[in-house]
């Protein structure tokens, strides 16, 4: 079973798209949001999920482990497949895990091709198994100021879950590291 692909983006404007590893060219199903990253003839990684079914054996590639892990958490939902949990993905996986453990019906029902009862059934399954995804190294997502201010967080003790939530909650209008983390400060000490 295929884990990851290191290769060359091709072809990537529709799925699936395209990626050479040496003279083999693997097609691959990717989220738009990933797609928009790439550019022609550029190096990637991309960590696989193989799907085979009976009649096909389709590839779906990962920007991250995080992505990864969701993706698989998803398709385990009853009603989910593959093609349903790629356009959920497209939000992010912070987005997701904020939706599920707040239990936001909504924001999965704006999703093509779910309604409010594939909506509720992800929020039920995934609310318990969000634990282990949550213990992972979520830093990757983060860059810039937001990393150095989880970063400075972690060294001062707080936890991972902690301090995502944390970090959502800072008002706009603390624009410096210094501000944003006095803010995260006050939100965790409430």
């Amino acid at each position: 079973m295929m884990g990851a692909l290191k290769g060359t983006a091709y072809s990537f404007y529709k799925n699936p798209a395209l990626f050479f590893v040496g003279d083999i060219g693997y097609n691959v199903y990717i989220t738009n949001q990933f797609a928009k990253t790439l550019t022609p003839n550029k190096k990637v990684l991309l960590y696989i999920h193989s799907h085979i079914r009976e009649d096909a054996f389709d590839l779906y590639g990962f920007a991250s482990k995080e992505e990864l892990t969701l993706f698989e958490l998803l398709i385990t939902v009853s009603g989910i497949g593959p093609k349903t949990a790629l356009p959920i993905l497209d939000r992010g996986v912070l987005a997701i895990e904020h939706a599920v453990t707040h239990s936001d019906v909504e924001f999965f029902t704006t999703i093509p091709r779910l309604g409010k009862k594939n909506a509720q059934k992800i929020i039920i399954e995934l609310k318990s198994k969000l634990g282990s995804l949550l213990d992972l190294n979520l830093n990757d997502a983060f860059e810039g100021e937001t990393k150095q201010l989880t970063d400075a967080l972690l060294s001062m003790g707080f936890i991972k879950k902690e301090i995502i939530t944390i970090i959502k909650k800072i008002p706009e209008k603390a624009t410096t590291l210094e501000q944003k983390l006095r803010e995260a400060l006050q939100l965790l000490g409430k």
